[in-house]
């Protein structure tokens, strides 16, 4: 029996089209964009890189070039006698403000969390609102009200005020945060005898672990980097902190040690770096998980 073959149709191929090439515009376009984006990060890089050359360079100077290797910089400043106090100073404030900050901060959250009053929304958006009147505009009404209460010139006037002003973002973060913890968990605190001091110590502080974590971040670094409030309201050197070091020491009789001025630059940028390393892994490591499949 023989076999039957099908013929298949052939199909021609037809003629194959070259590639279309971009418009010149598209291309033109197209290089603005990177060379708009080269020019920004080198506007972000360069003064880091500035700092970071000069801090290491033993003739260190206004301007950004290879460096001459020292760290005498960094032994000039913690063997100075006035730039250890400042740095010390800075951190004394800032970490009581942060403190002092989320204590507030903790119970005035679960109280605007778990209390229903009237005017809570309103009274929510006038904390917020004072947040955004501009720091210059209320600043010589505080240095009047520390001074009528002889507070003025001191740690404690200082930290007031910086715990003050970042109590805000510290209320409306941590009330957001205290929000997601289920209500039946205090209260089978409660059932089991806990008052409730200790369900918010036991139950709510360790739910709240990130944005505890954010809003320490951000208090400590709006402290730590804060300048007006303390040129207002210190007047001994011996209580300024690092911020207004770097000011006086960049403006005193015209003459600048560059190589200086970049290690205490350098060595003020340090401890918000370290405490963002440090936060950044532990903001997201306590979670409402584990309790509420228990």
């Amino acid at each position: 029996m023989a076999a039957t073959t099908t013929a298949r149709p052939q199909v021609s191929a037809g003629p194959v089209r070259p590639p279309r090439r971009k418009p010149t515009w598209q291309i033109v376009q197209r290089a603005l964009q990177y060379g708009l984006l080269v020019l920004l990060a080198l506007f972000c890089i360069v003064p880091f890189a500035w700092v970071v050359f000069t801090a290491v360079d033993a003739n260190g100077g206004p301007t950004v070039r290879v460096p001459a290797f020292t760290l005498d910089n960094f032994v000039r400043f913690f063997t100075d006698g006035d730039t250890p106090r400042l740095f010390l100073n800075s951190f004394i404030v800032s970490f009581a403000a942060t403190a002092l900050n989320l204590a507030c901060g903790v119970f005035g959250a679960y109280a605007l969390s778990r209390y229903r009053f009237r005017g809570r929304t309103a009274f929510m958006y006038a904390i917020l609102l004072i947040r955004v009147i501009p720091p210059p505009a209320t600043i010589v009404a505080l240095y009047l009200l520390m001074v009528k209460m002889q507070l003025d010139d001191s740690y404690l006037g200082l930290i007031l005020v910086e715990a003050a002003a970042a109590l805000p973002i510290t209320l409306w973060l941590l009330k957001g945060t205290i929000d997601g913890v289920p209500y039946e968990l205090e209260e089978a605190a409660w059932l089991d005898g806990t008052t409730r001091f200790g369900a918010i110590r036991r139950i709510i502080l360790p739910l709240v672990g990130p944005g505890l974590g954010a809003a320490a971040m951000l208090t400590f670094m709006a402290v730590w980097g804060d300048f007006l409030t303390p040129l207002v309201l210190l007047q001994s050197p011996d209580l300024y902190p690092l911020s207004i070091g770097l000011f006086r020491s960049f403006t005193a009789f015209n003459q600048v040690d560059w190589g200086v001025l970049a290690a205490s630059a350098l060595v003020y940028m340090a401890p918000p770096a370290v405490l963002y390393i440090f936060l950044r892994r532990h903001l997201m490591r306590s979670s409402l998980g584990g309790a509420i499949k228990g």
